[in-house]
């Protein structure tokens, strides 16, 4: 595996914040919108999908589904991220200019996945 750093990087980053859901599921239970159905099922899937696709990001046989599978799932979270904006409670006290800074972040984010490809 002669990869770049940056790609392990990105892949770390990704299996620490799938480990978080399980250690911490009620803080992200309560940045969940309401209309979506099962917030800690929810919750535990998503952990369990980064923390998947962080460790495929590793492998060449499975690093485009990896990179696929984040740009979808950061598209999804979006939700969350324009929830947070839209709802006092599940801003969970972050400025609102941190929580707007986030959004580009996420395209950010599906930018470092593409450049794999």
């Amino acid at each position: 595996m002669n990869n770049p750093w940056h790609l392990y990087l990105m892949a770390a980053i990704y299996v620490f914040a799938g480990i978080m859901h399980f250690i911490k599921p009620k803080m992200y239970m309560r940045i969940m919108p309401k209309y979506l159905p099962n917030h800690k099922l929810m919750v535990l899937l998503s952990g369990f999908a980064e923390i998947l696709l962080g460790l495929a990001l590793c492998f060449d046989a499975t690093r485009t589904f990896a990179i696929y599978g984040i740009i979808s799932m950061l598209l999804v979270f979006l939700l969350v991220h324009f929830y947070m904006l839209s709802s006092e409670k599940a801003g969970a006290g972050i400025p609102k200019w941190v929580l707007i800074l986030r959004l580009p972040l996420q395209f950010i984010l599906m930018a470092w996945a593409y450049y794999y490809l």
